[in-house]
């Protein structure tokens, strides 16, 4: 049977009711989880009624994909204007400093400090455990757009590196970024006085330096190595 439309005024109507439920789900989901959140929950945080859920993604679990999707496409846009801000405006003074830099900050700047930044994280961090996204969908909407995106980049800047060199280095940056992004998390939820001050800017200074040297270390090697 065919879902009607719930009752809604024209203010409700022009708010656009699918984009409150979007913003309602958010945090509830990064802060309870998907068995820990009710349709009920999210519908009182967007006010409006329970049967906009099902009429605008057809349950919760549709509703619980588009959070996610919503998200993973704003980070990705902005991991990939960075990529494209160096390779286009700079032209052949592009550097590898430069590439890097930026994608760091890119990575890490949204995800680290921000509201919903935080709340991305717990909930890629939830996902991890309770896996109820489609399948792929993070390697397809996220890690294989930008990685291609950074691979064309990285060999541009990079002639010597071979395919397989470059996809190293990438997982390589890529890692010490998600490790900072942890990092953060650990920070703060401790209050170890032990721990270390977390400085974002200092983290990104090092792992650029790091891997500007790495990679230019496989430069020099690359010419020994065979494609696969």
């Amino acid at each position: 049977m065919a879902i009607s439309e719930p009752d809604v005024t024209a203010e409700d109507s022009h708010y656009n009711i699918k984009n409150r439920l979007l913003d309602a789900a958010e945090p509830l989901f990064a802060a309870h989880g998907y068995e820990g959140t009710s349709v009920r929950d999210i519908t009182a945080a967007a006010k409006c009624n329970v049967a906009a859920v099902n009429y605008h993604f057809a349950g919760k679990q549709n509703l619980y994909t588009e959070v996610f999707r919503r998200r993973l496409a704003t980070l990705r846009q902005i991991r990939l204007s960075a990529i494209e801000k160096v390779m286009s405006e700079n032209g052949c003074k592009a550097s590898l400093e430069n590439l890097l830099r930026e994608f760091a900050v890119a990575f890490l700047e949204p995800v680290a400090g921000q509201t919903q930044g935080g709340q991305i994280v717990k909930m890629l961090t939830r996902e991890m455990f309770e896996q109820r996204l489609p399948k792929n969908m993070f390697a397809t909407e996220m890690f294989i757009p930008t990685m291609t995106a950074l691979h064309k980049a990285l060999k541009k800047l990079c002639p010597p590196l071979n395919d397989s060199k470059t996809q190293l280095c990438i997982h390589s940056l890529i890692a010490q970024l998600v490790h900072v992004i942890h990092l953060k998390e650990l920070f703060d939820h401790d209050d170890n006085p032990k721990l270390p001050t977390f400085d974002l800017a200092s983290f990104i200074d090092h792992i650029v330096d790091f891997s500007v040297a790495a990679i230019r270390a496989c430069e020099k090697e690359t010419p020994k190595c065979t494609e696969h």
